[in-house]
């Protein structure tokens, strides 16, 4: 994300803050930020700073991302937005209150494929969507001492792969699929002892009629990052939706057709972002946006 902020020409990268002041120093050293902090309370007092944007652990978003707005500062929040719907509607209600725009970085909405997807849908090429199956699998198991074992800590991360990239996935089938109107869920310890889930699936029923899966784990072998979807004229697979390489298939046949990401995968949601901010516009992914992942999450967990 630093490299994005530091080399979009639409923004500069004024400072930083991190709560070790060595590693916040480093940090601007590295990317030619001019100042840092090391309480992020300072951050907000500084007069050249338009727009934050927020990356610290999940149980933070919401007191920082409201202080920012108070201040007068755009904010772009890391996903998931919050902790919980409540937290949500403050954030939101705080960008509204003080004239600011709010965002939430789910990138994946701008990936080439993920907008493709989207295009043979709304075209109806492919029919009505009938069945859309998603997995996302990674091995996650942190020693205590890394950086980002508090994702394994739910009063400060929410949950476990459902919450931190399950939440990504929620995003992409609600741009491509509409509303969700039933979820059912079921989360459990396969294999770690942790006080989040390792493994979870999620059963959805869109407004529209279309059934989905998501299924995330930390536990499996073999890495996962697949996207299926089945409707009445066609189908679109995609085997690695991060590299952007889809297979589709119709009555007349089939074709493979190569989508690929931007080199760095954070640039097109900081330019949208930032041109939100230049034309007084809303961002594409909005605090509402976030809002609505967080209601389909607190289904999930309930």
């Amino acid at each position: 994300m630093a490299p994005a902020l530091r080399d979009s020409p639409l923004c500069e990268l004024v400072a930083v803050s991190r709560n070790r002041a060595e590693l916040a120093e480093s940090f601007a050293n590295e990317f030619g930020v001019r100042r840092w902090y090391s309480d992020w309370h300072d951050l907000l007092t500084d007069y050249e700073i338009d727009a934050i944007y927020i990356a610290t652990p999940v149980h933070l978003h919401a007191e920082q991302a409201i202080a920012a707005a108070e201040r007068g500062k755009h904010v772009l929040c890391e996903k998931p937005m919050a902790l919980n719907l409540a937290e949500c509607d403050r954030m939101v209600d705080a960008s509204r209150s003080n004239d600011v725009k709010l965002g939430v970085a789910y990138y994946r909405h701008f990936y080439p494929v993920v907008r493709r997807v989207k295009e043979l849908i709304d075209s109806g090429e492919l029919g009505i969507p009938v069945v859309v199956q998603i997995n996302a699998f990674e091995w996650f198991d942190p020693e205590l001492s890394s950086a980002r074992s508090w994702l394994l800590r739910k009063e400060l991360s929410g949950g476990g792969p459902m919450f931190d990239f399950g939440c990504h996935r929620i995003e992409v089938l609600l741009d491509l699929l509409g509303n969700i109107g039933d979820v059912k869920s079921t989360l459990a310890n396969a294999f770690f002892v942790r006080e989040v889930e390792d493994v979870a699936t999620a059963v959805f029923q869109f407004e529209r009629g279309t059934c989905g899966t998501l299924t995330v784990t930390h536990a499996a072998h073999e890495p996962q990052d697949t996207f299926n979807l089945f409707c009445t004229a066609g189908s679109i697979h995609i085997p690695v939706l991060n590299e952007g390489t889809m297979r589709v298939l119709t009555s007349e046949g089939q074709r493979v057709e190569t989508h690929p990401n931007h080199p760095n995968i954070h640039q097109p949601l900081i330019e949208d972002f930032a041109r939100a901010v230049l034309e007084n516009r809303d961002p594409i992914v909005t605090g509402e946006i976030g809002r609505q992942v967080a209601l389909i999450e607190q289904q999930i967990y309930a």
